[in-house]
């Protein structure tokens, strides 16, 4: 990750401090995210994050999903565009599963994750939709479904190693901040860590639909059947928005 970040750098001119690295990060967000994100990008929690982040690649450690590729929800989803909000919790971990989406991996990686096909499943009861084989949830987040992660990287084979270090910081506000900025929105938070987030949303102005998490250890017990995809889009057209193809 040093690397990257200084690569990143040197693109501004050969300055490899970590404040340069922080605001190019901020400078590659579409204009909506940089007006309403800018602060956060300044907060001490946000240089201390660079610098776990640093240390950990100068210790060769390897970090996911490529540096440039960590705000890849942000860039998919502008500000104005954003209808639904699906939260997970880290990145895949393993080699070439994470590219910035929660619950995607990219179209190269052929096995899925079992909790995307758990998702899938659910898709085809709930809309009849086809079983797909493509894990790349990108024509999702094109339509307005921000797909977040609470923490934006993770260490490979190490899950959950980045808490603790500032991303939640960074997400529980980018969760006020959608839910002070925007009207109508749906928010999808599957399992006990998701349902933390409900304190940070405003279910006066937006809906929340709180379930059980897709993973293998606990979809028998809830998620099949749930139907989250026909309630989005009914709540979605009963307040006059674009309801999202979720076909793939």
């Amino acid at each position: 990750m040093k690397e990257q970040f200084n690569m990143f750098a040197d693109e501004r001119g050969g300055n490899e401090s970590d404040q340069v690295a922080i605001e190019l990060f901020a400078s590659l967000l579409p204009k909506d995210w940089q007006k309403i994100l800018a602060p956060e990008f300044d907060q001490p929690y946000m240089h201390d994050l660079q610098k776990f982040l640093s240390a950990e690649q100068a210790q060769g450690k390897i970090i996911y999903p490529p540096a440039n590729q960590i705000f890849t929800a942000f860039n998919l989803t502008p500000l104005k565009s954003v209808k639904v909000v699906i939260l997970g919790q880290d990145p895949y971990h393993g080699p070439g599963q994470s590219h910035g989406l929660s619950f995607s991996v990219p179209s190269s990686l052929k096995k899925l994750p079992p909790s995307l096909k758990n998702i899938y499943k659910e898709l085809n009861t709930d809309l009849g939709l086809p079983i797909v084989t493509t894990g790349n949830l990108t024509p999702w987040a094109k339509q307005g479904v921000l797909m977040l992660n609470a923490m934006l990287t993770v260490e490979a084979r190490n899950a959950g190693s980045h808490q603790k270090q500032g991303w939640e910081t960074f997400t529980n506000r980018v969760i006020e901040l959608l839910s002070e900025n925007c009207e109508n929105l749906v928010f999808v938070l599957w399992g006990a860590y998701a349902q933390k987030k409900v304190a940070l949303i405003d279910e006066g102005k937006h809906l929340v639909l709180k379930g059980i998490h897709p993973s293998p250890l606990s979809a028998h017990r809830g998620f099949f059947g749930s139907k989250p995809f026909s309630a989005i889009n009914q709540y979605l057209k009963n307040h006059s928005i674009s309801e999202i193809d979720w076909s793939l």
